[in-house]
């Protein structure tokens, strides 16, 4: 099972839009484009991080390379 993270962009803390929670599970996100799929190239689309929180579920999605991930300790999940 997947770990719970913490997750900043810069200083800023990131938290969930719906319950505030802080906890998340990370993933690679394709963008998938209509055009690349009817191609074939799919493999070419941009990817995202998304950040599932581990509280509600909901599910974010940052094209920004920049968020840092950070493990959770034990104990505080």
């Amino acid at each position: 099972m997947a770990k719970p993270v913490r997750a900043a962009v810069g200083d800023e803390w990131i938290t969930c839009m719906f319950c505030k929670g802080d906890l998340f599970r990370d993933r690679k996100v394709k963008l998938n484009s209509s055009g690349a799929e009817l191609l074939n190239l799919a493999w070419a689309n941009e990817s995202a991080l998304g950040l599932i929180c581990w509280n509600c579920g909901y599910v974010h999605l940052f094209a920004n390379p920049e968020i840092d991930l950070y493990k959770a300790k034990k104990g505080e999940w």
